[in-house]
């Protein structure tokens, strides 16, 4: 029997303070449902003291997954007013679990806590009693541990222990080990701290020298029972260590390391989808895993290969991490039940309501597109959940274009039982249509980033636009997905300014540091 290794994934917190990635609470929960669905071990919903936007959050995905059973955890420094905003946050939660730290080594401890051994061991201690008195489920994190003094770091952890600390955590802040150094490092701490067998040993690398997911996994092999990680890497500077990568090097190699993960792999390519249609940001084409060369074979000698057995160049099956292989050919024939269908096959499950709006988009789509692929699904089911309200919403679009004309752009939208109409002028039909929206809304939003890229296949292939807009010093993302790429880029930038007036635009950070 196989060692089950945990999984705690800090997507929505680690990931999220990285610059790009911000998302509002409604994007957090969804998220979070999709976390519990790949079935990860603990999910790290935020910060709550960062600000009440993170506090939100927070609760709200505690919320949500209560009946669950998901532990979800929050983070905090060992100040007693982050401990208190955190379990404020967290007491929704079927398990709840505080996660508080403070930096150890003696260049954090000098140049940014200005304290002593002596005053970072003891607010470590009050921290962790002060969470025991609201949860049985407190995790204790050294901050930047990978470069703390050996003796401190096994004193200050033995002494979290007593304090009841039930899981602790070595996070390697700034990716400066290498793999048989942060091995070591773990091994070491597992012989001479007299109370580790009390906690659970965490990892928590960060990939500034791309070694995030090798020094996991050396952490592992030295006692660690728990990885810290998230979707697609993305976090702080370089990102974290690849939740996908950690498992699946753990399940591909289970021969040689005897360990294994409770994740439903299978849903490992929908949740990478969901981060990036939430983001606007994609991985790669070569990431591993999930990337869109994966599962790719263009050598002939490769592609030889694979005709004759699969296993001479894939070590992982495609269908193993969800990866759909298989073309979707529907048209404007096909029924409900046939579309219905397909959907339980990728494995997504909607309700009625989002059944019935994703269908109409689908015939929409037939009527554009010779062939449905199950990429248009993800793409139709993805702007499904995500989503906004409308306040403003594409009644009618005109524009025009060419060599020598100026491009004008006529915009009708509707707003309640009202129909605003303006026309616009600019470098192109995408601007012409910005300025008419501007007109119309009375926002005047600084364009801050515009992606278009292909979601599907094909010359008749969906095109996703992604916006990113900036409006009182917050930025906002807005996506829209059609055949015609200035429909998309309209329904971008709908999308985004349908947040903004809802207020949907998430907060800036108080507090950026963590592990």
């Amino acid at each position: 029997m196989s060692t089950r290794i945990l999984i705690f994934d800090t997507t929505l917190r680690d990931g999220e303070q990285s610059p790009g990635y911000s998302m509002n609470t409604k994007e957090k929960v969804e998220m979070a449902k999709q976390l519990a669905r790949l079935n990860v071990d603990v999910i790290e919903a935020g910060f709550p003291i960062a600000s009440n936007d993170d506090f939100e959050a927070v609760k709200a995905v505690s919320i949500a997954l209560k009946g669950t059973g998901q532990t979800i955890a929050g983070l905090c420094r060992t100040k007693f007013q982050d401990i208190d905003r955190a379990w404020e946050a967290l007491q929704h939660s079927d398990r709840p679990r505080i996660h508080t730290f403070i930096a150890t080594s003696d260049i954090h401890m000098k140049y940014k806590l200005n304290m002593t051994r002596e005053e970072v061991l003891e607010s470590a201690v009050a921290a962790v009693k002060r969470a025991r008195g609201y949860t049985a489920d407190v995790e204790f994190s050294a901050e930047d541990a990978h470069r703390t003094d050996q003796d401190f770091l096994c004193k200050i952890m033995e002494e979290a222990i007593k304090a009841g600390a039930s899981t602790i955590n070595i996070p390697d802040t700034v990716g400066y080990g290498l793999p048989w150094e942060f091995g070591e490092r773990i091994r070491n701490l597992m012989t001479r701290v007299p109370n580790i067998d009390k906690a659970v040993v965490s990892v928590h690398c960060h990939d500034d020298l791309g070694l995030a997911v090798a020094n996991s996994l050396a952490g592992i092999l030295n006692g660690a029972r728990q990885a810290e990680c998230t979707i697609n890497g993305i976090g702080e500077r370089a990102g974290n260590a690849s939740l996908e990568e950690i498992v699946m090097s753990l399940r591909t190699r289970k021969d040689l390391i005897g360990m294994d993960t409770g994740i439903r792999t299978e849903e490992i390519y929908r949740t990478s989808k969901l981060l990036q249609s939430i983001t606007g940001i994609s991985v790669q084409p070569n990431k591993a895993i999930v990337g869109a060369n994966a599962f790719a074979h263009e050598a002939g000698i490769h592609q030889h290969g694979m005709l004759k057995s699969k296993l001479t160049y894939e070590i992982m099956t495609p269908e193993s991490v969800g990866v759909p292989q298989s073309r979707l050919v529907l048209g404007k024939h096909s029924g409900r039940h046939a579309f219905k269908k397909r959907l339980e096959d990728l494995g997504i499950t909607l309700t009625e309501e989002q059944l019935n709006k994703a269908f109409g988009r689908f015939k929409d789509l037939c009527d554009k597109k010779k062939e449905v692929f199950d990429s248009d699904l993800l793409a139709i089911v993805e702007e499904q959940v995500l989503e906004v309200p409308e306040t403003y919403g594409l009644a009618h679009l005109q524009f025009t274009s060419g060599t020598g004309i100026v491009p004008t752009a006529t915009i009708r939208l509707t707003k309640e039982n009202a129909l605003l109409q303006e026309s616009g002028w600019g470098d192109g039909p995408v601007d012409a249509c910005y300025k008419a929206i501007d007109l119309i809304t009375g926002l005047h939003p600084t364009l801050k980033d515009y992606q278009l890229r292909a979601v599907t296949s094909g010359k008749d292939a969906q095109g996703e636009v992604t916006v990113t807009l900036e409006v009182n010093g917050s930025t906002v993302v807005g996506r829209g997905t059609s055949t015609d790429v200035i429909e998309a880029s309209v329904k971008a930038y709908l999308n985004a300014i349908n947040k903004i007036v809802g207020k949907q635009v998430p907060a800036k950070k108080t507090v950026s540091e963590g592990v």
